[in-house]
Formats: structure tokens, C-alpha cells, sequence
């Protein structure tokens, strides 16, 4: 891992994020981007970018360097290799173009309330991110320790053939933080029950598919994305991997809320990758 993106609004949720990050990239040696996203009104950008007064835009930009820079001393930054970005497009197409330029190998953001309540995904720029995101990205919610390892790491899916570049990718992750990895299947009650053996038979032929090998838990619950959670906490794991379809969506294993659902509701950091 070289290089880590991590949008910030100066909000605690993304300095929350941002510790996290700065974790991660003093493991891997790898260099943290910074990045915030500069709104100016719409009115002025309707005009065109031309008839921004140059002198406004100059304390705007002094301005924003100033809090970036007060809002990044932080003694847990001190020894990280660390680059401030300051751009003023909209985050979810940015961020993955600051990703390509830079071949950053993982996003980290923050999520944010909505009315109040720990809800991140509906309408928001980290769903936003997530779906034009071709690389993982890591959503970060509550607190969590300076030193936040992540040593067990769970990676849920359907376990379908479109699933295997995902897994893979989950793989290389896990070995790129030295963190244990295990699979889950999620079996609930209804049309979609599997019998142990019909659950364990679709399992080996998406391990041999994909050359994996991993443990796999085939774990009960009446949701899935109860399931998720509740098996992640009893295997006392630091992260969570789902796999999406990026633009097309979450992946039909998460299909409607329970993505959503499984990234709203734990307290474990989520990562999501993409289905290829």
C-alpha cells in the first residue's frame, strides 16, 4: 500500500476517519493524501469560473489553507508522510480522479449523520464515492483508538462467481495488513435456504474458482445484514469487507438496504470493493 486518500470537511466524523488513515499509512509506509473539497455557491459557479473576483478567491483559498493546517496538527500526524489536496469539483467524481493520478490504493472516509442519526449511505457523498470508486473504499464510523489494528478481518458476500475479483481483492488487503481473514455466508430462512452441505457445495466451487484458500463460515441469522454484524462481533473482527457494483449499485447480495444497512448499524469500520 503506497498511497491513502482521505477527504476531509473538518467535521469530527472525518478527523475520525482521518485517524484511521494516519494509522494505516504508518503501517504500510505509505504517503496520506489529505483531501478537501472547496464548495463555492452555485450562483457564482453558473457564471462561469471566470467572473470569480481573482481577490476573492485568493482569501478563500488562504482561508481554507489555514484551517487545513491547524485542523492537521495533530501529534498522531507528526511522523506521517503527508500531502494537504485542496480541489473545488464535486467529492464523488474528484476523489476517484485524484485516485487514478496518484494510483492510491485505498480511500477512507467518514460518515455523517442524517437528522441526527448514525445513517451515512442515502444521498450521500460517501455513497457517492463508493459508487464511482474503483479502488476500496473504508467507511469509518464512531471512535476508535489512535493505534486502531486491524487484525481480524470478515468478508461477507453470496459467494456467486461475480463475487471472486472482490474476494481476491479482500485477500490481498488482509495480507497487506497482516490481518487474519475469514469468509462468511450469511444462510437465512426463506426461498434462499441452504441445507450445510448445499451451502458448503457452492462455497468450494467459488473457493476452486477463485484459488482461495480461506476459511469460510456458514453463520444463521434471520437477515442478512444482522447476520453480518452479528457474526463480525462475535469473531471479534476489526473491519468488514461487502463487495458492490460500484455505479450499478450495491451487489444484489446487498440488495435495497442491506449494504446500507450492514455500513449503518456496526460500529466496525466497512470496506467496500468492487465487483468487476
Amino acid at each position: 500500500m503506497k498511497s491513502i486518500i482521505v477527504p476531509v470537511d473538518f467535521s469530527n466524523q472525518s478527523e475520525k476517519a482521518l485517524k484511521i488513515a494516519a494509522g494505516l499509512a504508518k503501517a504500510n509506509k505509505a504517503e496520506l493524501l489529505v483531501l478537501h473539497m472547496l464548495e463555492i455557491s452555485p450562483a457564482i459557479i453558473s457564471r462561469g469560473e471566470e467572473y470569480v473576483p481573482q481577490v476573492q478567491m485568493v482569501h478563500l483559498i488562504k482561508a481554507i489553507e489555514e484551517r487545513m493546517a491547524a485542523f492537521l496538527d495533530k501529534p498522531y500526524l507528526s511522523d506521517v508522510h503527508l500531502t494537504p489536496v485542496i480541489k473545488h469539483y464535486k467529492v464523488f467524481s474528484e476523489v476517484n480522479d485524484l485516485a487514478e493520478k496518484h494510483n492510491a490504493d485505498l480511500i477512507v472516509m467518514g460518515s455523517h449523520g442524517t437528522d441526527g442519526l448514525d445513517e451515512i449511505f442515502i444521498g450521500s457523498n460517501t455513497e457517492r464515492v463508493i459508487r464511482n470508486s474503483s479502488i476500496p473504499v473504508l467507511v469509518v464510523k464512531g471512535d476508535h483508538p489512535e493505534d486502531y489494528a486491524i487484525e481480524r478481518f470478515v468478508f461477507a458476500c453470496d459467494f456467486r462467481e461475480e463475487n471472486i475479483t472482490a474476494a481476491q481483492q479482500a485477500k490481498d488487503f488482509a495480507n497487506a495488513l497482516g490481518a487474519s481473514l475469514k469468509l462468511v455466508y450469511i444462510n437465512t430462512p426463506g426461498d434462499g435456504f441452504l441445507s450445510t452441505p448445499e451451502a458448503y457445495e457452492k462455497i468450494n466451487h467459488f473457493l476452486a474458482k477463485a484459488n482461495l484458500g480461506i476459511e469460510v463460515e456458514v453463520f444463521n441469522d434471520y437477515t442478512v445484514e444482522r447476520g453480518v454484524i452479528n457474526f463480525a462481533e462475535s469473531y471479534g473482527a476489526h473491519l468488514i469487507g461487502i463487495p458492490t457494483h460500484g455505479r450499478k449499485g450495491l451487489s444484489h447480495f446487498f440488495m435495497g438496504s442491506i449494504g446500507e444497512d450492514v455500513a449503518n448499524h456496526s460500529g466496525i469500520p466497512v470496506i467496500t470493493f468492487r465487483i468487476s
